[in-house]
């Protein structure tokens, strides 16, 4: 197997100033816009504000970059990304301190599983290869499957995730033999920007471009004719307008967007086990994640039991800042989401619902901390179940039979995933196959899997990412015949 030549990982000051990446060159700009600490809301960082012309120029260096990356073979382009997960290591800790101050989880526990299963995640997808399908192969005729690169992906990321949820876009798209041009979000561009610093002296020029700014960039990426895909994670509404631009060159597009999940938990289940299981699966990085639960069904039998221990199992939780080692749950990252929140729950407030824990959010507090709220079986039509709140709000809600339940589950515009909790796995996976969601975890939640593809319906996304399905959307499908 061809191997890239060891590495040393570059020594980055993350103290530093930050630099776009475009060409495998570091790249000053003029202007440059604050990233702030949403534990403090005290300016963090300056980060450098791409141009029209930074955007064109990256997307011009990968369009070059990319025949020659294209040519290597896949053990060749694996070894590049294998090298890229070690000088990715080389920086872990630094990487989940920064990660803490930009985006507000804790230290100490989601962020370093976000940045661990990150680097695990470049290095095994590395190792990943789609084979060619022989479909027919007689003495006069054979037909084979390939699949071939794209050409340039932009990549557009989030806040809520900005390092794992990148990086599940970078070592795809590489590995395929396509090159990227990487926006961030403007709330956590940090990451993302050392990502490009990283890999500057690890791929060729131009493989891997990382350019900053403001909403104007991602419009530009996905109008562009050189970009040949899109691949999205973020809100719906934004969604369907990378959809609507991408049009002018029947661009492919993956889109990963909201969700409403729904969890159900049956009749008759032992469901003391599962409060703290079911409290993380809600308000794990502060319910700012499109696969949380945000709705969970309880059968009523057990309803009103299950509520109380829920709360006391809740209670003792510690919402703060997340490099303290006590906090639990750290800040809404941005003050727009922030804004939404109090918003949503002003909504509670004047509907009078039953709010057995939380409910208040102390504006006097520096950073964005909305404390831990349980709303207690508020009507179905209510904003807070029919919303997605992106935060650390939940409802609980009683149902009685399994058609009612399933029928308000799958009521929703939103198809992300969703749970099934019972005593009787046979019954519980029935319920789960009525569900109109991307995925369903039984008995179980929140497991991912390289080779597991995970993508949403109806306006939750389209597309998928990880496994073979997400690696061959970085590709077009070739039919090659041959004529013996």
């Amino acid at each position: 197997m061809n191997q890239v030549a060891k590495i040393q990982a570059p020594k980055i000051d993350f103290e530093g100033p930050y630099v776009l990446t475009i060409d495998g060159k570091p790249v000053e700009t003029n202007k440059s816009f604050e990233v702030f600490n949403p534990a403090t809301n005290e300016v963090l960082a300056q980060a450098p504000e791409g141009t029209a012309e930074h955007m064109e120029a990256a997307i011009a260096a990968a369009r070059e970059a990319f025949p020659a990356w294209a040519a290597l073979s896949w053990d060749q382009r694996g070894a590049y990304i294998e090298a890229y997960a070690d000088a990715l290591e080389a920086h872990k800790d630094e990487l989940i301190t920064l990660l803490t101050l930009e985006q507000g989880k804790p230290r100490h526990s989601m962020a370093k599983g976000e940045v661990e299963a990150a680097i695990f995640w470049v290095r095994e997808t590395a190792k990943r290869r789609i084979a060619i399908e022989t479909i027919e192969d007689t003495d006069e005729h054979t037909v084979e499957i390939h699949h071939t690169p794209l050409g340039v992906v932009g990549a557009i990321t989030p806040w809520n995730f900005p390092v794992l949820l990148g990086l599940w876009k970078v070592a795809p798209c590489l590995v395929t033999g396509n090159t990227m041009v990487m926006k961030p979000s403007p709330y956590t561009p940090l990451c993302t920007l050392r990502f490009g610093q990283i890999g500057q002296t690890i791929f060729p020029a131009g493989v891997f471009n990382v350019v900053s700014g403001g909403n104007d960039l991602g419009q530009q990426m996905t109008e562009h004719p050189d970009i040949a895909k899109i691949s999205f994670t973020g809100s719906t509404a934004t969604g369907k307008r990378v959809m609507a631009s991408g049009a002018s060159n029947l661009k492919r597009i993956t889109l990963e967007l909201g969700g409403n999940d729904a969890a159900i938990v049956l009749a008759d289940t032992d469901w003391q086990p599962l409060i703290p299981t079911l409290f993380w699966a809600a308000f794990g990085n502060s319910g700012q994640w499109c696969i949380a639960t945000k709705r969970l069904y309880v059968h009523r039998s057990i309803h009103t039991d299950f509520v109380k221990a829920f709360v006391d199992f809740a209670r003792d939780k510690v919402v703060g800042n997340g490099l303290d080692a006590a906090t639990d749950l750290g800040p809404i990252q941005n003050r727009m989401q922030y804004d939404k929140l109090k918003d949503l729950f002003a909504d509670v407030k004047a509907n009078g619902y039953a709010v057995p824990l939380g409910g208040t959010i102390d504006e006097s507090l520096a950073g964005n901390f909305v404390p831990v709220t349980i709303v207690d079986n508020p009507p179905e039509d209510s904003r807070i179940v029919q919303e997605e709140p992106f935060g650390p709000i939940l409802p609980i809600i009683a149902f009685d039979e399994v058609d009612e339940v399933v029928a308000k589950a799958n009521a929703s515009p939103f198809g992300l995933a969703g749970s099934v909790w019972g005593p009787d796995r046979k019954e519980a996976a029935a319920v789960a196959n009525r569900l109109e969601t991307g995925t369903v975890w039984v008995n179980e939640i929140h497991i991912h899997g390289i080779d597991i593809p995970f993508g949403g319906h109806k306006l939750s996304g389209m597309g998928v990412e990880n496994g073979q399905e997400g690696l061959k959307g970085f590709t077009n499908t070739k039919t090659l015949m041959f004529h013996k």
